[in-house]
């Protein structure tokens, strides 16, 4: 004989039980790709960085149509001070992250960010990291381990230069062809190619080489020959 439904109604205090244990139970894995957008906030990128929170919401333009993306903000500056924020999937997010800081004297700490950048991939794959800075006062080859285990990890770094120093350039390319990344320099006057370089990349988490091959833009094709 088939079973009818239940004859007893739950109790108020039983369904509020159930809906107080429903509200913990762990959310669904955010089905975006994850890309973190690092930052140096030293004093002397104030300009840049004013440049890159007016641009960013280009990655997130550009990841749209492919599922989009969701991006953790990390930056240091001072002396000892790295910050990472909590992930979000908006260009309002980011921008209200980005407004509040403001560019402290210190040096790099690039080898801090690459150590985050390699637990969060740990954790949860990142497709990505894009980072911006102009000065490297840290061990070259202690770096290149980091980016080497990148590159192990199938996490590229995109590492994008303010101005020309060479010695810097030499190591930003360097982590970038161990970690399977591409490197990009660009000035405080350049914004249309920061736009490009952030939108290539973007593009690039959210759908991979297919999509960044679809952008007819110098800046996909100067990533795409490095890859």
């Amino acid at each position: 004989m088939a079973q009818g439904f239940p004859q007893k109604r739950s109790s108020s205090t039983e369904i509020s039980r159930f809906l107080e244990q429903a509200k913990n139970l762990p959310t669904a894995a955010d089905p975006r790709q994850r890309l973190i957008f690092a930052l140096d906030a030293t004093a002397s990128r104030q300009p840049t960085w004013s440049q890159a929170r007016a641009l960013h919401g280009e990655m997130f333009e550009a990841s749209k149509d492919l599922g989009g993306i969701a991006i953790q903000l990390c930056y240091y500056r001072g002396l000892g001070e790295f910050h990472a924020s909590p992930w979000g999937s908006s260009p309002g997010q980011l921008h209200d992250q980005m407004s509040s800081v403001r560019c402290v004297a210190g040096f790099t700490q690039i080898r801090t960010l690459l150590r985050h950048c390699l637990t969060e991939h740990r954790q949860q794959r990142l497709r990505a990291v894009i980072f911006i800075g102009d000065a490297v006062e840290e061990s070259v080859d202690e770096l290149c381990a980091l980016a080497g285990e990148c590159g192990l990890r199938k996490l590229p770094l995109f590492l994008f230069q303010e101005g020309n120093d060479p010695d810097v350039a030499r190591c930003f390319k360097r982590l970038c062809q161990l970690s399977g990344g591409a490197y990009a320099t660009f000035d405080a006057a350049s914004a249309a190619q920061l736009k490009a370089l952030l939108r290539a990349v973007a593009s690039f988490a959210a759908g991979g080489m297919d999509a960044l091959r679809k952008l007819p833009d110098n800046a996909a094709k100067h990533l795409l020959e490095q890859l």
